[in-house]
């Protein structure tokens, strides 16, 4: 099944996103909602492990509290979990200007409820308690976890915005560049060294522009706030950098194609590909008026905002384009394939490469948007094989897919905005 889509870009995005989606996606921001209510240990958690220990199951907790800078503070917290037969394995400081932070990844009898466990720290001299499971992936001590993600983000550019979310727990991270798309205002600048505002920390991105990452339900700390920099400065120092790992592949009819990943040095080739590329296709892919199409191609191809998928033939020519773009705390997937190239099974040899990537990611949604007549791209939801739910608001198709089904929670999770040619 070929899939030719086209992606449709949200209004948070600002100067860089097409006018006629705006009220759409203003809805469709108000509708997901991450943070958990303040002060409820027991919404339902990021994920739950129980297993067998000498006094039967338990369960992993992971939890923050405020204590005084003064000693004794800690050994009042470890009396107390001792107190309920609670182990801890890991723990964390993190020093403030008053007080200190401590973090712990936590071992609890199985009956012990989130509530119970944070009155006992309260009672303990513990203040602005947060506290929610944990899984076997929390396990890794810190300093692993950290080299880990240095490594990813050495090899990769546009792994940056994927290695801060994963240091940072959930939160929301958005690049905006200098020079927005399309014109306009860019962002306040900031300090070389950052700004960090309670739930809000604002970054110096390496090209330039700004990287904000919010997280409202738990502010972060200068421990936190060192090492988001610290990240940022290692991306700034290797320069753009994209894994130049290629496949070739043979189409039914005989050609042979190559898919490699693509960056701003496509920018030329990408644009020739547009140009080839009927009204239609291009209306496709954009959503509306197709003189500014090539405006956006710098944003699309840049490793800050996402990956990219090339298509070229054996003479060396692009021929198709995947993106898949980082949006806050949600993916999306864009795909362009030359009218000459469509129905051989490009469409869908990227996007299946592009969901393996965004599943990789570990996204948490899976959602396309499209036109609510457009009969191919609910054929190729159906194809990623996830129960869908589906949702028209002002004409526009929203196809969603949640990871309620053990297919689901085996591949993680996709996030999909496109459209597809009929």
């Amino acid at each position: 099944m070929t899939q030719d889509m086209t992606e449709v870009t949200r209004a948070k995005h600002g100067n860089w996103f097409l006018a006629a989606t705006k009220g759409f996606h203003t809805w469709w921001a108000r509708r997901h909602g991450h943070a958990p209510p303040a002060g409820d240990t027991d919404a339902r958690p990021l994920s739950e492990e129980r297993q067998a220990g000498p006094s039967g199951v338990s369960t992993l907790w992971r939890m923050r509290t405020t204590v005084k800078d003064e000693p004794g503070s800690l050994a009042a917290l470890c009396t107390a979990l001792a107190g309920r037969r609670v182990d801890i394995l890991s723990l964390q400081t993190h020093p403030l200007a008053e007080g200190t932070v401590d973090e712990f990844l936590l071992r609890a009898p199985a009956d012990l409820e989130g509530s119970e466990l944070a009155r006992e720290i309260s009672l303990a001299g513990g203040t602005d308690t947060w506290i929610e499971r944990a899984d076997a992936h929390d396990l890794v001590d810190a300093p692993t976890r950290v080299l880990g993600l240095a490594t990813r983000t050495a090899l990769d550019a546009a792994e940056l915005p994927l290695a801060l979310r994963q240091l940072l727990g959930r939160c929301t991270i958005r690049s905006l560049p200098a020079a927005p798309v399309g014109g306009g205002r860019g962002p306040e600048g900031v300090p070389v060294e950052g700004a960090l505002e309670d739930t809000v920390m604002r970054l110096r991105a390496p090209e330039g522009g700004v990287i904000t990452v919010e997280r409202p339900y738990l502010p972060f700390t200068p421990t936190e706030f060192a090492r988001a920099r610290a990240l940022v400065e290692l991306d700034a120092r290797l320069g753009p950098r994209v894994p130049r790992s290629q496949d070739v592949l043979t189409l039914p009819e005989g050609n042979d194609i190559t898919v490699r990943r693509a960056d701003t040095g496509d920018l030329e080739a990408a644009k020739a590909m547009q140009e080839r590329c009927s009204t239609r296709t291009l209306g496709m892919r954009y959503h509306g008026p197709i003189g500014d199409a090539d405006r956006y191609l710098n944003h699309l191809l840049s490793p800050r905002y996402g990956r990219t998928l090339a298509v070229q033939t054996a003479s060396g020519r692009i021929v198709g384009l995947g993106h898949l773009l980082w949006d806050g705390d949600e993916t999306e997937v864009a795909l362009l394939v030359e009218d000459e190239w469509q129905r051989r099974g490009i469409g869908s040899e990227l996007l299946r490469r592009l969901v393996g990537m965004a599943v990789a990611a570990g996204c948490e949604s899976v959602y396309a948007v499209t036109q609510s007549s457009n009969t191919g791209m609910v054929a190729a939801m159906r194809g990623l094989e996830l129960p869908l739910d589906y949702q028209i608001e002002e004409g526009t198709l929203v196809i969603t897919a949640r990871l309620d089904s053990p297919l689901g929670a085996a591949e993680g999770a996709v996030g999909v905005t496109s459209a597809e040619a009929p």
